[in-house]
């Protein structure tokens, strides 16, 4: 009988069917989140939420001891170089197979570039807003890189969250772009925000070229990458353009630790939430990482926060939630139409 046929499984339609229950399906089969929603669920709790600390200690530090950008960047990279003992126990080499290890490398280039970049920005501009703007540009520049090399497309609810996140951090960020000072400390705040502007503009450079990696260890290689290739640059480039700072206070070495081990744990997250879901829509959920900022930067850092920051964050948080629910609703639709 069709029943019992061994590969379709099909019903037997000569018998009465028993009442559809949700205790007929398996538990994994009923609880089971997509792919989509692990890698969303990943990006907002162990990417965005991390990473939101990073700015407001970045700046606690150079208050404290005028640590510079790049010696910050020195101290982040150290935290991932023991990645190579991981990756010599398991016999991999600690570059990459030989035929994508051009592509590590630039994806290493550009997350340094990225980080770079937005250590400098939140040292001249408000820890919420430099994080505002990196996080704006990445989003839409992984929408639009996703769709022109990759082709890949978002649905009608993707792109109402990914627009409403971007409309709330125009929100936090118009008013300050509209009342810059004239004169050096104006100059400096441009320059902070174009700074932050490039950094989401190479985070999501380094998002697409992550995605073409398929290689076992390729999570760890790449953050081991990140460590080598950004030491290799930041050495010279802090004796040539800044001064080298070496702190003598508490404060300041445990924001150090706290950026270097926060930094780590957000760059792993990330990493495996892009290969999971759309990279845009993984870049509107790290808009977390704006509304923890801000809060750190008024409770925390006792910085001003405008009514207009507390309007653009409770937007952002309403796009991540649309997002995340349209994915959850998406997998509750597949799993009726296989029942």
């Amino acid at each position: 009988m069709a029943g019992s046929h061994p590969y379709f499984n099909l019903p037997d339609f000569t018998q009465p069917s028993p009442p559809s229950t949700s205790h007929n399906l398996p538990s994994n089969q009923r609880c089971r989140p997509s792919d989509a929603t692990k890698g969303l669920l990943v990006a907002l709790l162990g990417g965005g939420l991390p990473a939101g600390f990073v700015g407001p200690f970045s700046r606690m530090a150079y208050q404290a001891s005028h640590l510079p950008s790049l010696e910050l960047l020195i101290c982040r990279c150290l935290f991932h170089l023991p990645i190579a003992l991981l990756l010599k126990l398991r016999g991999d080499p600690l570059l990459g197979p030989p035929d994508v290890r051009g592509r590590a490398c630039l994806h290493a280039v550009l997350n340094v570039l990225s980080i770079g970049c937005a250590y400098s920005a939140v040292q001249v501009v408000p820890a919420g807003n430099a994080a505002t703007v990196r996080k704006g540009s990445s989003t839409v520049c992984s929408a639009l890189l996703a769709l022109c090399v990759e082709s890949q497309g978002l649905s009608g609810y993707d792109w109402c969250g990914l627009l409403g996140s971007t409309l709330g951090l125009i929100i936090i960020v118009g008013p300050g772009l509209g009342t810059l000072q004239e004169g050096t400390t104006g100059l400096y705040t441009a320059l902070g925000y174009v700074l932050a502007f490039l950094g989401g503009l190479a985070l999501s450079l380094g998002l697409l070229v992550y995605r073409s990696l398929h290689f076992p260890s390729c999570l760890p290689t790449v953050a081991f990458l990140f460590g080598l290739v950004g030491l290799l640059g930041s050495v010279p480039g802090l004796f040539v353009l800044q001064t080298p700072v070496l702190p003598n206070d508490p404060l300041s070495w445990s924001c150090v630790g706290a950026v270097g081990l926060l930094a780590l744990v957000s760059f792993v997250c990330v990493s495996y939430a892009v290969t999971k879901a759309h990279p845009a829509l993984v870049c509107a959920v790290l808009h977390s990482e704006v509304v923890v900022a801000l809060m750190l930067q008024y409770y925390v850092l006792y910085e001003t926060v405008a009514p207009s920051d507390i309007m653009g964050a409770g937007v952002v948080l309403g796009s991540i939630a649309i997002i995340t629910a349209q994915n959850l609703s998406c997998e509750k639709e597949e799993k009726k139409e296989e029942e």
